[in-house]
């Protein structure tokens, strides 16, 4: 399976990385398989970073290998998606042991829903309802090296 990373560096070897901020599924390597998304990503970093240069990693997935790690699925926004995802942004130190997560990813529109279920405006469910009216894309977190063994970086593209 062909996944991507937007970066402002090449990344030929992914690595797991301590974040500055709490992310969706917690630490470690995001990717897509949306090339449009990774693409999306490395050119709003570049406008926020006021960087001339960004990458479109370019990786392949050894999906036999995952039947080996420990997995977790949503396919859409669900009850347990969300409460995953608010114990990652909110609780500071929440560990989980999932080798890869996979998911909705959290655009813009995501975060402004998820703020108003924060702020007590929407409640779960119809946070759920105006999410699934969204078209999300997916991401991949590769949260341990053991997961990151089965991805092999391939080309980088500018």
């Amino acid at each position: 399976m062909k996944l991507y990373h937007g970066s402002l560096e090449m990344v030929t070897k992914p690595e797991i990385r301590e974040p500055n901020r709490t992310l969706d599924y917690g630490n470690g390597f995001y990717t897509t398989s949306s090339y449009d998304q990774a693409l999306a990503w490395v050119k709003r970093r570049m406008e926020e970073q006021k960087s001339d240069k960004g990458f479109v990693n370019t990786y392949e997935l050894d999906e036999l290998a995952l039947k080996d790690l420990k997995c977790l699925y949503f396919d859409s926004p669900s009850e347990d998606w969300v409460d995953f995802v608010m114990k990652n942004r909110t609780q500071r130190g929440y560990i989980h042991d999932y080798d890869i997560v996979y998911g909705p990813v959290a655009n813009d529109r995501v975060y402004a829903a998820f703020a108003l279920y924060e702020g007590g405006i929407l409640d779960k469910q119809s946070l759920i309802t105006e999410l699934k009216t969204y078209k999300l894309v997916d991401q991949y977190l590769f949260h341990t090296n053991k997961a990151l063994a089965f991805v092999e970086g391939k080309e980088v593209l500018k």
